[in-house]
Order: structure tokens, then sequence, then C-alpha cells
């Protein structure tokens, strides 16, 4: 009877840890459940629709493997390097003045003084209304027959007749940069900041002591101690401009003809204008390959800071 109840208690036990080592990875299943069908098969299903040929004319008929072809055929079209351009230039000119705004914010609301949590509050409001609001907004503002932005350089005296900004090709995409860079500040500010109030102010005190300045300090002290959260604030911002697609859909729709065209919108506009889905799957899977290699990068980079 003693040796059964000790039987049976071992299964018991050996039960229970089974369980308790297996107890927290169940936590983790319906944040994996989710992944796999809403991120995951979405990606699966939209590389395999990028090696096949379906479009609107055989979408309910048998759909053939072509390999690379729609990889061939994006990489040939001109669109498709004009949209990679303005890729990049939305991307980088956001990110440089959305960081640089950002920056002197953060620097400039670490400081002590009344009210500096209210106008930091109202800083948010940007971060904080829809792009469908946002990007309306700034369309109003920059229309070349009654907008504000024309009113005030008229007023000036900077220009002499209206500027059409969002309908010509050489300002289009500069209007959508403006927007996203508005867009974008508080964000960087706000983690800026966080990172600054974590600094240690002995380093600080002691640099005054020994006669260094304000730039001194940031050169010496801020900037070296800011580099992990710079890295992660910046590679998450490029990830993000990357790709953007509402706030440039609600003001220019990618027009005019090109000019502000970018890679999500040119991918939009071969799924779902010219009906050619598996054209547009192939652009989506380029977009996340260059992504995949900044986030390697990213992943390099701070395990040297790691190391460091």
């Amino acid at each position: 009877m003693s040796r059964k109840t000790t039987v049976s208690g071992g299964e018991i036990s050996r039960g229970a840890k089974w369980f308790s080592s297996w107890n927290n990875y169940l936590f983790v299943v319906p944040a994996l459940v989710f992944m796999v069908v809403f991120i995951g098969f979405p990606l699966f299903y939209n590389l395999m629709l990028s090696f096949q040929n379906v479009n609107v004319y055989n979408l309910s008929g048998q759909h053939d493997f072509i390999g690379l072809s729609n990889y061939i055929k994006s990489l040939k079209d001109p669109v498709f390097y004009a949209a990679l351009q303005n890729s990049a230039v939305f991307t980088v000119l956001s990110i440089f003045f959305q960081f640089t705004i950002g920056f002197a914010l953060a620097l400039f609301f670490n400081l002590k003084f009344p009210g500096r949590n209210l106008f930091r509050s109202l800083m948010l409001l940007a971060w904080m209304l829809p792009v469908v609001i946002s990007g309306t907004v700034f369309q109003w503002m920059l229309s070349g027959d009654y907008g504000v932005v024309n009113y005030f350089l008229q007023a000036l005296g900077i220009i002499d007749q209206p500027v059409n900004w969002l309908s010509e090709s050489n300002t289009a995409l500069l209007g959508t940069v403006v927007a996203n860079i508005w867009i974008g500040i508080p964000f960087n500010m706000i983690i800026l900041l966080s990172g600054l109030q974590g600094l240690p102010e002995h380093l600080y005190e002691a640099a005054k002591l020994d006669g260094a300045n304000r730039l001194v300090q940031f050169r010496h002290i801020t900037l070296p101690l800011m580099r992990p959260t710079i890295l992660v604030l910046l590679i998450l911002g490029i990830i993000n401009t990357f790709k953007v697609f509402d706030l440039i859909f609600i003001m220019t729709a990618g027009g005019p003809i090109t000019a502000s065209t970018v890679l999500p919108i040119y991918a939009y506009q071969l799924s779902f204008t010219t009906l050619e889905f598996s054209q547009g799957a192939s652009v989506s899977m380029i977009m996340f390959l260059i992504l995949i290699v900044i986030s390697i990068v990213y992943l390099r980079m701070s395990s040297k800071e790691e190391v460091r």
C-alpha cells in the first residue's frame, strides 16, 4: 500500500513538474496564435502569391508557378525605381528632421521651468491625432487656392502667386514629407526625453566642476550615453517611415503621375488599381526584404553596443 502511494505520489510530482515547466508557455499561446493567423499566414500567402501569376482574369482559376518572373518584371519597371527613390527621399528627410527637432525639444523640455508638463502634453497632440485628420488638414493647408501656407507666404512677399504644393511634381513629395515630420516629432521627443531623464546627474556635476560647458557635456556625456536610445529610435523610425501608406494616399494618392509614389503606394496600385495581384505581392516582398536587411543591420549594431 505504501509503495503504491509512493509511486502514485511520484507520478503526481512528475506531472506537477511537467505542468509547471510548460505553464509559462501556455500564457504565450494566445499571442502566438494571433501572430500565426494575422501575421504569419498573410506573409506566407503573399510570398506564395508573388511566385504565381494571379490577376483579375484568372483569380478564380488555377494559378501557375512562374518563379521569379514577377520580381524580374518589377526590377525592370522604371516606376519601381522612381517609387524606391521617393521612398528613400521621404524616409531620409522625415527621419532627419523628426530626430533633429525632436532631440532639440527633448533637451528643452528636460530643463526645469514652470508649465513644462503642460507644453509637453500639448506636443503629443500631433502624435495622438488620427493620420486621416492630419493628412486632411495638411492637404487643406497646402492647397493652391485657399491654403493657409500660400496665404502667409504671399503676405510675407516670398511668393507672388499661389503654389499648388500637392499638385506639382517638384513639390508634391515635399508636402507629404512636411506632414510626416509634424506627425513624427512628438514620438521622437518623448523617446529621447525618457532617455535623457535616465542619465546620471553626477556625471554632469563632475563635468561642471572640471569647467566643461554645455556643448562639451552634450558631446562627451549626453551623446555617448544616449547611443542605445538613439539607435533604437532611428531604426524604428526608418521602418515605420519606409512603409508609410495612409498619409501619402490621403494627401496625393501618389500623384501627380509618380511624383509622390512610394513603394507602398506602388504595391497598392498594382494590386487594387491594375489588379495585378502577384505583381503587387512581389513589390511588397521586396519592401519586406529591404526592412529585413535594415533590421539585421540594427541587430549587428546593437550587439556591438552591448559588447562595449
